[in-house]
């Protein structure tokens, strides 16, 4: 199959926006302590979490974006626009590693509790900071709840082979992907990180689900339109993710223990996550389906002032993501000095999401803002343009 260009980039797909901005939020609430929220989060009942959900709308958007650049503009320009969002990405990384890192040891310091520098993973900044960053430039050295961002930089300096790729032949480069898959678990495959062990996230085994979403986007997902559609479709994913619902019901409940067969646990453990388990991937498979087939395009529902803030997460991800994660450790530090109850749990859970919810409108005003001056502008000097002046 060739690509054909997208739909015009102005049919903003609002769908993508709210599951972005939905595993923003839940990503946020699973780096905190477990508490009441914990419990809506979906890695409670299935094998998959919010990570796949991010990391498949990330491969679908990239795609929708760059793809038509690609296709109007040629490789270069297409290339060069997308290594310019990979340096944004990795600077953003970088500032936030900085100021994580400034968070957690002015917090160890002043409270006295080296814990807080052991738990979130920074022993060996404290004790070589020098060489740590210089490890944290090569993105091998990375605190706690700090390794999407890497597996996502190093999936988009491949985004213009793949959109080169699935320009010619996009069956054969999703058909590549599944082949490097396979390749990565049988030879164990990984990328190591500082000062020991690997990459949380392996980029050789999560590419499948972003090489699956740039292929779903480049017609790939109309083409599975009479599958999805399907009755048998339906009933297997519904029997899947009850299948999987009840393997976690296991893991909350030990008790429940005695009805998981040993041939099926010895086959099934462990479920890991680093290498992307198949079972993870057909999980999320499982969830898209039945999200696609309840949850049309033009679902009223999306234009809804409820689904507003969760949206506005979804359009602003990077900057979002950046202020979950220190959000995260900020609740971490109030529940562990203070004493408090589940409503706290419950407290600080809900202002974190307040607070994001109140950025991304804050930085969509913005760009609205910036948008109107930047029209005003340039009408006002347009021959300036043409003659080499402005932007």
């Amino acid at each position: 199959m060739k690509v054909t260009a997208p739909v015009s980039a102005s049919e903003r797909e609002l769908r993508l926006d709210l599951f972005r901005g939905i595993a923003l939020w839940l990503i946020f609430i699973d780096h905190l302590p477990p508490n009441i929220l914990t419990w809506f989060t979906i890695r409670n009942y299935g094998f998959s979490d919010a990570t796949e959900i991010f990391i498949f709308i990330s491969g679908y958007t990239a795609a929708f974006v760059y793809s038509r650049a690609m296709l109007d503009r040629g490789f270069v320009v297409a290339s060069a626009r997308i290594f310019k969002r990979v340096w944004q990405i990795y600077v953003a990384h970088v500032f936030l590693f900085t100021i994580y890192l400034a968070e957690i040891s002015y917090i160890a310091t002043r409270f006295e509790n080296p814990l807080y520098a052991e738990e979130m993973g920074i022993l060996d900044f404290l004790k070589q900071p020098d060489v740590t960053i210089v490890q944290a430039l090569l993105l091998k050295f990375r605190p706690v709840n700090m390794d999407v961002l890497p597996l996502y930089i190093v999936l988009m300096i491949f985004l213009p082979l793949i959109l080169w790729l699935m320009k010619r032949r996009a069956d054969l480069t999703l058909a590549l992907a599944v082949v490097l898959y396979a390749i990565t678990w049988e030879f164990d495959l990984y990328l190591p990180a500082y000062p020991n062990g690997f990459w949380a996230f392996n980029p050789l085994a999560w590419q499948l689900l972003f090489v699956f979403g740039a292929w779903c986007a480049l017609g790939g997902a109309k083409r599975m339109a009479r599958i999805l559609s399907s009755q048998i479709t339906f009933w297997l994913c519904i029997a899947y993710l009850l299948f999987a619902f009840c393997v976690t019901l296991t893991w909350h409940v030990p008790q429940l223990n005695i009805f998981m067969p040993r041939w099926l646990e010895s086959w099934m453990y462990p479920i890991n996550k680093t290498d992307l388990d198949v079972l993870r991937f057909i999980h999320f498979l499982a969830l898209a389906a039945i999200v696609v087939r309840f949850l049309p395009k033009d679902w009223p529902g999306l234009k809804s002032p409820w689904l507003r803030p969760v949206i506005l997460c979804g359009q602003h991800s990077l900057e979002i993501f950046c202020i979950g994660v220190f959000l995260a450790f900020a609740g971490h530090f109030v529940l562990a000095e203070f004493s408090g109850g589940a409503w706290t749990h419950f407290l600080i859970s809900v202002s974190g999401i307040v607070i994001m919810s109140a950025a991304a409108w804050l930085f969509s005003w913005y760009k609205a803002e910036v948008g109107k001056s930047g029209k005003r502008a340039k009408a006002a000097e347009g021959d300036a343009d043409l003659a080499g002046g402005g932007s």
